[in-house]
């Protein structure tokens, strides 16, 4: 009854809103993802200048570098569920001011402390655009393909933006204006809130449940104490992370106490008796603590064991990051032609194998050896993020969309913090000679190209789970 009440709602509301076209949509809701994503990666171009402009010990070096990720972390899924409840307009454009603030605060800063407090700011912002974007396109429009084109071009803005981000700081860093891409993003958020505003319908607001306010709190410390140990592990503080992983455990299981007992639970829990619903999950897991934390530490391994500028480096993972943007593009008919999670396993295998090309490097080894496996992987990659898109939305009630894309991307940013952490951990050496970088590379290549093609087993095997009308409908 509740839910027919909602529907009912949500049509006159648009019955009586004017709809802006499909293509305005798309268009503000990849270029927030396009920003989002420049800011996330943005660092990784300029990292050590970066220190030394603000005077950054290694502790406060690697808090830059994880600040914005655990912001998206911990973010996410309370974002998507208070917009499916309360509006995702109202989110949306919350968000996109709240990035506007973070952005600002990370060009002012003159210390590491307000640097990072702008990036944690920044990825809440971000949060709230990520979440609801998808959700925002689909109330305009009701045709499969359009949907599909929606996830493809979602997935090529964030392609886009992974490729921009280091280049756009590495280039400004060269004239030594590294606060300027700061100004531009804050700049770019403005804009972008304003356009929602005027642009989007708000979605019907949910007056039957009321916000989960005790399971939002248990969900955000929780995943702030789990990422806290996680940094302070790459640093080798163990006390620190003992206390933070113990934390952490204690307030996750309160959280899922809260969400099987609770009236109104942020998550609903049938919603993990889905079998494509908890493939798309292990797809953004194994997502996650593969290709993107290999990546993620690409740029360092390119810079210490290779002799590359930050710039350099950056655009050599521009291989993967671009080719993932064009291929994201090229794959929008999937829809008509294979599963969401065909797509998934299809773009995790190709994906694993293009990891698995990256190892074997040797002392002689140059950068040209890294390209087949980047171009590999990125062209998969472009598959798979338009796939974690598609179904993010296709395996969640339409009322529940900002829902499913917060524990989606959730899940992807929580294992890409997971993953690069012990990639970073087993690629480290106190030995600073260019062999045992390469065999640290090579081994942490292999864990991640393992872990991908063992995610892209799982996606099937979840997915059978599923009644035959959930599989056609995903």
């Amino acid at each position: 009854m509740v839910n027919r009440l909602n529907s009912d709602a949500h049509v006159a509301l648009a019955a009586t809103t004017p709809r802006a076209s499909f293509g305005a949509a798309l268009v503000v809701t990849s270029l927030s993802t396009f920003v989002a994503m420049l800011a996330y990666s943005g660092p990784l171009g300029n990292a050590p200048a970066l220190g030394r402009a603000l005077g950054a010990s290694p502790g406060a070096q690697t808090w830059i570098l994880s600040s914005m990720s655990v912001g998206l972390a911990v973010s996410l899924l309370t974002a998507g569920s208070f917009a499916d409840r309360n509006g995702r307009r109202r989110v949306f454009v919350a968000g996109a001011g709240v990035f506007t603030a973070g952005s600002v605060i990370c060009a002012v800063a003159t210390v590491p402390v307000v640097f990072v407090a702008g990036r944690l700011i920044e990825g809440v912002g971000a949060a709230g655009m990520i979440a609801t974007g998808l959700g925002l396109v689909a109330t305009v429009t009701k045709a499969p393909a359009q949907r599909s084109r929606s996830a493809a071009w979602w997935g090529t803005a964030m392609g886009l933006g992974i490729a921009g981000g280091p280049l756009l700081t590495g280039i400004f860093d060269l004239a030594g204006a590294w606060s300027t891409p700061y100004w531009l993003l804050a700049a770019a958020g403005a804009g972008i809130a304003v356009a929602a505003r005027g642009l989007f319908p708000e979605t019907a607001a949910d007056r039957y449940r009321r916000p989960d306010l005790v399971g939002a709190v248990l969900l955000t410390a929780g995943l702030v104490a789990l990422l806290v140990a996680l940094v302070e592990a790459r640093q080798s503080h163990l006390t620190a992370a003992l206390v933070g992983t113990a934390l952490a455990v204690c307030t996750l299981a309160g959280f899922v106490v809260s969400q099987l007992r609770g009236r109104f639970p942020m998550v609903d829990p049938p919603l993990f008796r889905r079998g494509d619903f908890v493939a798309a999950n292990a797809a953004a897991v194994a997502t996650g603590a593969g290709v993107i934390a290999l990546m993620s530490f690409a740029c360092t391994f390119l810079a210490t064991a290779m002799g590359l500028t930050s710039l350099q480096a950056g655009a050599v993972l521009t291989l993967w990051s671009g080719s993932s943007a064009v291929s994201a593009v090229l794959v929008r008919g999937l829809a008509a032609r294979v599963t969401g999670t065909a797509q998934l396993a299809v773009g995790l295998a190709v994906t694993g194998i293009g990891l698995l090309l990256l190892t074997g490097l040797e002392e002689t080894a140059t950068v040209g050896r890294l390209v087949p496996g980047l171009l590999v992987a990125g062209l998969a990659t472009g598959v798979l993020n338009a796939g974690l898109a598609r179904q993010a939305v296709a395996t969640v009630p339409p009322e529940r969309t900002a829902l499913g894309t917060g524990i989606t991307n959730t899940a992807r940013y929580l294992a890409a913090s997971i993953g690069v952490t012990v990639v970073s951990v087993l690629a480290a050496s106190p030995k600073a000679d260019t062999a045992t970088q390469l065999a640290g590379w090579n081994h942490v290549a292999v864990l991640t190209g393992a872990l991908t093609l063992a995610g892209a087993v799982s996606v099937p095997t979840l997915a059978a789970r599923s009644s035959p009308r959930e599989r056609n409908a995903s």
